[in-house]
């Protein structure tokens, strides 16, 4: 029962995470939402790590830091297949492929789950497709690449945590703080690259479209119905993300860091679910993170929830119980 409620837990934090991150996104660029959210998220776990104690191990820092390659791998596949789309497909399918991958490796490993478990594994991921769908006018057919990116990048998430489950039990929150060491300095370099390619290129603020798209932990919704603008002809992903960089950082600085600390309480609340309870679990129902970014866009910005949406709502807290009983 307890590793369902932190599921669900760190799925609607997480989903609060990108609430604010989408917020911050429509004020500055997502490159830097994700950079001040991973910097804020690093100085969060560096305090909660010494004030709940745990064993600074090689095993827990390696595992910690490969999780945040990973982690920062994933953010860039996202970006990149959003702003190709369309999101109705691509956004889905990473959150279902990005809870498949640790569902499977769970029960390969030896798992074992009650004979109920089974089929609400099931309604579980039909859940994370309908909560995660997004309804998009005109969108089209989904290119070989952009299915391969969303592939990628929930393969990626996925990752994240079956490597996160292989640190220490008496690590803390350690993995946590190299996770977002490792993922901020990634970021950072990423930014500090593609403000000089913006510089050089002299690339106009116009060609950014990757400005547009919210979130650092996944959650591909477009908040108020904003879009990510196609991406003009000559202009590549690359210089289009260095474009986004230009502008200034105030604006959403505070919604940022706010999306950092959120996350960061996610990724803790997941960890501590793994190590009381299944990884199978555990990461089919924080695969469910859509849903509370979209039940934040309807309570705030008095946005509609799609019908879909409402079914995988109801299909989730039916798998939920389920899982409890199991």
């Amino acid at each position: 029962m307890l590793t369902v409620v932190l599921g669900l837990a760190g799925a609607l934090v997480y989903g609060a995470a990108d609430f604010l991150g989408g917020l911050a996104s429509r004020r500055i660029s997502a490159l830097r939402v994700t950079a001040l959210a991973a910097l804020s998220g690093v100085v969060l776990l560096a305090v909660a790590a010494v004030v709940v104690g745990g064993e600074w191990s090689r095993e827990a820092l390696f595992w910690g830091a490969l999780s945040g390659v990973t982690g920062a791998g994933a953010i860039a596949l996202l970006y990149a297949c959003l702003a190709i789309g369309p999101m109705s497909i691509l956004s889905p399918l990473t959150a279902v492929i990005s809870a498949i991958v640790p569902m499977t490796w769970g029960l390969v490993t030896g798992e074992r789950l009650g004979a109920i478990a089974y089929p609400a594994l099931g309604l579980a991921l039909i859940a994370v497709v309908l909560v995660g769908f997004v309804p998009e006018k005109g969108a089209v057919r989904p290119s070989l690449r952009g299915l391969l990116m969303a592939t990628g990048s929930g393969a990626l998430i996925g990752a994240f945590y079956i490597l996160i489950d292989q640190t220490p039990d008496d690590s803390g929150l350690v993995p946590l703080v190299a996770n977002r060491v490792v993922n901020a300095t990634l970021m950072i370099t990423v930014i500090v690259v593609l403000a000089v390619i913006a510089g050089r290129r002299h690339v106009s603020a116009r060609d950014a479209p990757l400005a547009i798209l919210e979130g650092t932990h996944g959650a591909p919704h477009a908040l108020g119905g904003a879009t990510p603008a196609p991406v003009r002809p000559g202009t590549t992903l690359l210089r289009a993300s260095a474009a986004a960089l230009r502008g200034g950082w105030r604006a959403g600085f505070w919604l940022a860091v706010g999306c950092g600390v959120l996350d960061a309480a996610a990724n803790a609340i997941v960890l501590i679910g793994l190590r009381l309870g299944d990884l199978t679990v555990v990461s089919v129902l924080t695969a469910l993170y859509p849903a509370g970014t979209i039940l934040l866009a309807a309570v705030v910005l008095r946005e509609r929830i799609a019908r879909l949406q409402w079914v995988g709502l109801v299909l989730a807290l039916a798998a939920s119980a389920m899982l409890s009983l199991a």
